[in-house]
């Protein structure tokens, strides 16, 4: 039994009549007798809770920063309830109001809508439904639970979306003309024109020249049918928060563009979350299934407070890339875990597949690199110097692996890696 506001105004009331009436302890006695006997009365009277039956309908998943609907409905077949239902939900789901007025009679259902506006990626189930029945005289109640079960999955958010349109522009200008270079093992024959001034010349196809009545260049277009590997590091690196978010959400970020830009190129996109074992993979995809998989596979991701094992990594990618591919490995530049981890695995990855390592900066280093305002300002700056030296000297000692590096803030990441991948396509390295 659940007892209101009314019930304390009424005991209060019962005090004063007693003060002012029958001051004794018989007069107490009764007072209290009658609010007891009312507000168990009114508990009987009210509708049952138990006896509801509740269900869910709405959004199974969202993506992070919009908002989710999720219905409760609840249907009743004996007397009328009357009363408050509260959906409970965890903190991270960004319930906005869990509470809602309920009345509802016999035969009659009634339906609650509870907007969702979730602050965290990954599964967010719900919690128990709660129904606070009240009697017709709104001294108490009876209270019960119900588990009426539902995951709503926060997926990640693809902010970088914006620059797909621009890069995919590129991507056209690629496929319409030659390649950077001369034609290589990353570039296919795609027709014959008319030589016009400013063609390479090596480009010219004598023969055809020869039986025409005019010169004739070969134009040639990037391979299609690449395969392109998304290695996500989820080690203890990628738990470093930058700005408000951990690294891992701005590696995720730049590997949805990536997959989306280079499945529209016509390549095989796959994806490995690893740190001391997968996480998540998404492989042979269909070109329509990469992006939906990889965001379902993305959302329950979650940085792991240990050290990557770059051994256990390199041989994970190499049994998954069987022939020459492009590895995209989003990491970090930290000095320790890639002089001790990575370069000596990286060797292994460089001989047979063109290597990426994206990392994401954080700008606050940049900003305070160049404080002079005091004496804490200028250690700041030192400091902040010696990290950006020690992540070039990284940077460096990746390159001369044979591995390309882009190192950029979190919302230049994406961009950058796309626009690496679109110079790899364009010279033919892929």
């Amino acid at each position: 039994m659940v007892l209101t506001g009314r019930t304390a105004l009424l005991a209060l009331l019962g005090a004063v009549v007693v003060a002012l009436a029958a001051p004794s302890a018989t007069g107490v006695v009764v007072v209290t007798a009658v609010v007891l006997a009312l507000a168990g009365l009114d508990a009987a009277l009210a509708g049952p809770v138990r006896s509801l039956r509740l269900s869910r309908t709405g959004d199974r998943a969202v993506r992070l920063g919009e908002t989710a609907r999720v219905v409760l409905q609840v249907s009743n077949d004996r007397r009328r309830v009357r009363g408050v239902v509260r959906d409970a939900w965890p903190p991270s789901a960004g319930a906005t109001d869990d509470r809602a007025a309920l009345d509802v009679g016999p035969g009659e259902r009634q339906l609650v809508e509870l907007s969702l506006r979730p602050t965290r990626r990954g599964d967010r189930p719900a919690d128990l439904v709660t129904v606070r029945s009240i009697g017709p005289l709104g001294l108490a109640g009876r209270q019960g639970s119900h588990s009426v079960p539902w995951t709503l999955r926060v997926l990640p958010p693809f902010r970088s979306r914006r620059h797909l349109p621009s890069r995919m522009a590129r991507l056209r200008e690629l496929d319409g003309r030659s390649a950077v270079r001369v034609r290589s093992a990353g570039t296919e024959f795609d027709s014959l024109r008319e030589y016009v001034v400013g063609d390479d010349t090596r480009s010219i196809d004598w023969r055809a020249t020869a039986r025409g009545g005019g010169v004739v260049v070969r134009t040639w277009r990037p391979e299609r049918d690449r395969h392109v590997l998304i290695v996500l590091d989820t080690g203890r690196t990628s738990a470093g928060r930058v700005g408000d978010a951990p690294r891992l959400d701005a590696a995720m970020d730049a590997a949805l563009l990536l997959a989306a830009l280079a499945t529209r190129a016509g390549d095989r996109v796959d994806l490995l979350a690893f740190d001391r074992r997968p996480r998540a993979t998404v492989e042979r995809s269909s070109p329509t299934e990469v992006l939906p998989r990889l965001v379902d596979a993305m959302a329950r991701l979650e940085p792991e407070l240990l050290e990557t094992d770059f051994r256990g990594l390199a041989v994970e990618v190499l049994r998954r890339a069987g022939r020459h591919s492009l590895v995209v490995l989003l990491t970090g530049l930290d000095a320790g875990p890639v002089e001790e981890g990575l370069l000596p695995v990286l060797g292994r990855l460089t001989h047979r597949h063109t290597v990426l390592v994206a990392a994401v900066a954080d700008p606050r280093v940049a900003q305070m690199a160049a404080g002079r305002g005091d004496t804490e300002a200028v250690y700041g700056a030192a400091a902040a110097e010696r990290d950006r030296r020690g992540r070039h000297r990284v940077s460096r000692l990746l390159e001369r692996h044979g591995a390309h590096v882009v190192d950029a803030p979190p919302e230049e990441l994406a961009p950058a890696v796309a626009d690496a991948y679109l110079s790899l396509k364009a010279a033919g390295q892929l």
